[in-house]
């Protein structure tokens, strides 16, 4: 089934309550409460964002947010009574998108589900328009390779919004993901390694390979025109990766 929120919160009637609230106003929402019923729940259905208690009675939503993160791509909003900044800094740094304080107000809540719900519509709209044609007709005359214009090859990024032009396209991107493509941008056409990638993007070496993977595999779903055979993003096996793109004048 298709749900637009599941909350995974161990306090029963909060749960139950924000459930029921969300399904009045016609956001489709179900909660579950432990980790392990998180991940069955996803299994089975689609979900578009995720609600995550910390505090679960036998399991660190944080530890939680890490392992989806391996797996799955969709909005993660923490819910916590915890107040302090390195709370929210660690929660954030762990793959959360935001961070709301218990206790909470219910219609608060709602709006950012629905503003997040709406971002989360405009790119798939964005997806789904046709890409542009590669103009090929330009040839390189000493070799059997076809040159791209530089022009349609440029990337501009806007770090207010999130959002790249790429071929006369607005993409939109989640915060970690224009995190990783600006970084491989300041260093475009040189090799970034994966370290440097864990230190400069998620700030703390909690990380695994496979969830930097998942990152690049959605940047790369949204700007290449053929993922599986990238020819922006490129993989340096064993080191890191390089992004092959022209300067942005």
């Amino acid at each position: 089934m298709i749900y637009q929120c599941l909350i995974v919160e161990d306090e029963r009637e909060l749960a139950e309550a924000t459930s029921e609230y969300f399904n009045m106003f016609d956001i489709k929402s179900a909660f579950v409460e432990e980790g392990k019923d998180c991940f069955k729940f996803l299994e089975k259905n689609q979900v578009s964002i995720l609600l995550l208690d910390i505090n679960l009675k036998n399991e660190n939503g944080i530890d939680i947010c890490r392992k989806i993160r391996e797996k799955y791509d969709l909005p993660i909003i923490f819910i916590s009574a915890r107040q302090k900044d390195d709370d929210i800094l660690v929660a954030l740094s762990s793959g959360g998108d935001d961070y709301v304080k218990k206790p909470y107000s219910l219609s608060v809540l709602m709006a950012k589900v629905k503003a997040t719900l709406r971002r989360l519509e405009l790119n798939n709209n964005e997806k789904e328009c046709t890409d542009e044609k590669i103009n090929y007709n330009k040839t390189d005359k000493n070799s059997n390779y076809m040159l791209v214009s530089e022009e349609e090859n440029i990337i501009k990024l806007d770090n207010r919004n999130f959002t790249i032009i790429y071929k006369g396209k607005k993409i939109y991107l989640k915060a970690r993901e224009f995190a990783l493509l600006q970084e491989l941008y300041n260093h475009r056409g040189e090799i970034v390694t994966k370290e440097e990638l864990f230190e400069t993007v998620w700030q703390d070496g909690f990380y695994s390979d496979s969830t930097l993977n998942v990152h690049i595999r959605r940047l790369r779903e949204k700007i290449e025109n053929d993922p599986s055979r990238p020819q922006l993003i490129k993989t340096i096996w064993g080191t890191g990766y390089k992004l092959d793109i022209w300067e942005n004048d």
